[in-house]
């Protein structure tokens, strides 16, 4: 099987290869750094995907404390570290972005789909650029970031996008809060230009648009969340947006399945998708 692609989840398969290398031979983490010079906060950030080895020797010093001899599991392993020392299209943009939106941006550059509810704005993947940068620059004066911040997230933003365009895009869907369609995000102009986006991208057979509206008596989640699947044996992933900008994100088997019920009953409340272009519409003739 082919090494996974994009930095972000070579970390993330990297860490679970190890983590069960580690279990099959019934070893703590305290076991297998001890006298490698590897710290066992570091060890565990590996394991948990965030980090990688500083050097090729480090890892294969751990395959050898986990009795890893096969040439070529050795190779892909090595190999797989390798990928996961790689800068992702996003480093550019590192200086400007939210503590944790970094790990994010490469769960979902690597994710072959998503699920999301946003219940109070356009959902990133499906912003124009006109309301990205508008969103973020309301923030400016109250998060006191400057003009290069605005700019920078909504090119970021925007690159973003590609991955419902690449060879073999995300599959996407999503479910908007009827609010996050009737806030006015920049002015109305800006407003009909997004529901025109909204429109194109759910013609795409990858993308999937819903809408829960506001006056129906349904189950309805107060704060926005994400679900993002791997390719196996990477575990479905949670995240969730932070007080800070930043974001929270955890593969824990009781969330994933609280909030993967939680999606299905939102999907469950929502309209059915034929009738997003005239809820679409419609809000295009009020506005």
């Amino acid at each position: 099987m082919a090494a996974p692609t994009g930095p972000t989840v070579r970390r993330m398969r990297l860490g679970k290869e190890l983590e069960t290398l580690r279990k099959q031979r019934g070893m703590t983490i305290e076991q297998v750094v001890d006298e490698l010079g590897i710290s066992e906060s570091q060890y565990r950030r590996v394991e948990n995907g965030t980090s990688a080895f500083r050097k090729h020797a480090d890892l294969t010093a751990v395959l050898g404390r986990l009795g890893v001899t096969s040439k070529d599991d050795v190779e892909f392993l090595l190999d797989m570290h390798k990928g996961s020392l790689h800068r992702g299209w996003w480093s550019p943009f590192w200086r400007t972005m939210p503590s944790g939106m970094a790990f994010y941006v490469g769960l979902e550059d690597g994710a072959v789909s998503i699920r999301a509810w946003q219940p109070h704005v356009v959902f990133g993947l499906l912003q124009t650029e006109e309301y990205a940068r508008a969103l973020i620059a309301a923030a400016k004066p109250v998060d006191e970031t400057n003009t290069e911040t605005v700019e920078r997230g909504a090119e970021l933003r925007m690159q973003r996008k590609q991955v419902l365009t690449r060879e073999d895009p995300l599959e996407l869907r999503v479910i908007l809060g009827e609010a996050a369609l009737r806030n006015i995000v920049g002015s109305r102009d800006i407003m009909l230009k997004q529901y025109d986006e909204l429109n194109r991208l759910n013609e795409l057979d990858n993308v999937t648009i819903q809408i829960l509206p506001s006056k129906e008596p349904t189950y309805r989640c107060a704060y926005d969340f994400t679900l993002m699947d791997f390719p196996d044996p990477l575990p479905v992933v949670a995240q969730m947006d932070t007080i800070d900008g930043g974001s929270s994100i955890t593969d824990k088997q009781t969330d994933i399945w609280l909030f993967s019920r939680r999606f299905e009953a939102l999907r469950d409340g929502a309209l059915p998708v034929k009738r997003t272009p005239d809820f679409l519409h419609q809000l295009s003739r009020e506005i």
